[in-house]
């Protein structure tokens, strides 16, 4: 349908977040230091954010999208409502949660530049982060983040990225990351968040990367649990790492 909605000049907006508090529906969020209409379906399009834009940044226009969805803005409402008690139960109160894609710039040279006349014979190639959302604990992740939809799903145990040298490109490529410690952490806890995030994305794989010592299957139960408590089971694989950095195996 063809309705008044927001849009952002990317160009102008400074990042500053003014219209993210200022959006009653929660449509608005930073992403890469930019603001970002998450959804078509959350923006009322009467523009309650424009006033509010120190650059000029935001406008009304009419385009097509998906008509203004009530219910949702609502289920939304109380996800960031359950988001920012669970902040305020941290010590910090801790903004850094708040969730956020990531974009890397891949467009420089991978080789270091050398400004003397002979160059280093092992020079090395920078590596760039495959990181492709914040947070990345389980714990911290909104189980209806826009990043989760349609996503291959990298769970990690927290020390499997120390002992693997080349873990980005190897494993987080084209995955979203999520971490945790299935020794530390309560892996019940792990099982329902799991859970909640099958029913509410349409998951396309689960990968585990996970230690070889036992109490790291904790993390490939909570996984599995999740699946068979949901009655949602995706395309699995594991990897097991050594504590000498090695893959030990990949499996299902």
């Amino acid at each position: 349908m063809i309705r008044k909605i927001v849009h952002i000049d990317e160009d102008k907006c400074n990042g500053c977040g003014i219209c993210i508090t200022a959006c009653h529906e929660g449509a608005i969020e930073l992403v890469d230091g930019k603001a970002r209409l998450v959804a078509d379906e959350y923006c009322d399009g009467l523009g309650d954010c424009l006033p509010e834009c120190p650059t000029g940044a935001i406008s009304i226009i009419e385009r097509k999208s998906k008509p203004f969805d009530e219910e949702a803005v609502k289920r939304r409402i109380e996800e960031r409502k359950k988001e920012e008690s669970q902040d305020k139960a941290m010590p910090c109160g801790c903004p850094g949660s708040l969730s956020r894609q990531l974009r890397h710039d891949t467009t420089h040279d991978t080789t270091q530049e050398c400004s003397c006349d002979s160059k280093p014979e092992n020079t090395k190639a920078s590596s760039h982060s495959k990181l492709s959302q914040w947070p990345v604990q389980l714990s911290l992740i909104n189980t209806r983040a826009p990043y989760l939809q349609d996503a291959h799903i990298l769970i990690a145990a927290d020390c499997t990225a120390y002992a693997y040298g080349n873990f980005h490109e190897d494993f987080m490529t084209g995955k979203i990351t999520l971490i945790g410690c299935p020794k530390l952490d309560d892996n019940n806890y792990y099982r329902e968040k799991l859970g909640e995030i099958l029913i509410d994305n349409d998951i396309k794989s689960v990968t585990v990367a996970r230690m070889e010592v036992p109490c790291c299957g904790g993390i490939v139960g909570a996984v599995k649990g999740a699946m068979l408590d949901t009655g949602i089971i995706v395309p699995y694989s594991e990897i097991v790492i050594s504590a000498q950095g090695e893959i030990i195996s990949r499996g299902i």
